[in-house]
């Protein structure tokens, strides 16, 4: 199976260097020169890294195959990807997306949902739990919210603090109603 580690982003520079969405804990570990990723498109690769180095918080990744700024341009938007037969065995320290999406979140005994997507951020990672009602409620993915993943029985276990799930609510009716109005609160003011 195939786990998708990375996302281009735009170029950088003139020598085909490229910006990525970092979508693993342990880039120093992923993104080591001769490195060799499978690409979706297929049409964009396999890509060997050549060279990874950090601008401020920003991962820069220069290719063997990419020359120039025109072929780091039309890399935006590949997903790089490795055999998951690559990765450690005994990485027991987190789960990948495709090892929570599908999973059933209860709050004790009660299904409230299915975790729809694993949204990894610099500073703690968000879980997008998709309720019955289709509404979409971001958990933070810590142990104190997410006690408890069981993949193997399909259900993680939630202890969400007093009214997670209402502000959630309530800032997704409000950007639905802003989308559905086509005018925000700045524009009304302006007006």
């Amino acid at each position: 199976m195939q786990l998708q580690v990375a996302r281009i982003g735009k170029p950088h520079g003139i020598r085909g260097e490229v910006t990525v969405q970092v979508l693993t804990d342990a880039p120093e570990d992923r993104f080591v020169p001769g490195t060799e990723f499978t690409v979706e498109p297929a049409s964009a690769g396999p890509l060997t890294v050549l060279g990874a180095r950090w601008n401020k918080d920003i991962l820069l990744l220069a290719f063997e195959e990419v020359a120039d700024r025109n072929q780091a341009e039309a890399l935006r938007g590949a997903k790089l990807f490795i055999e998951t037969e690559e990765l450690d065995e005994d990485d027991d320290e987190g789960w990948y997306e495709h090892e929570l999406v599908g999973l059933e979140a209860r709050v004790g005994t009660q299904m409230v949902g299915t975790v729809a997507a694993l949204n990894t951020m610099p500073v703690q990672d968000l879980l997008m739990v998709k309720t019955p009602e289709g509404e979409e409620i971001l958990i933070p993915f810590v142990e104190q919210i997410v006690p408890e993943v069981n993949v193997e029985e399909g259900y993680i276990l939630l202890t969400p603090p007093a009214g997670l799930f209402e502000v959630n609510a309530e800032a997704s009716e409000a950007s639905a109603d802003i989308r559905d109005s086509g005018t925000s609160t700045d524009d009304e003011d302006r007006a």
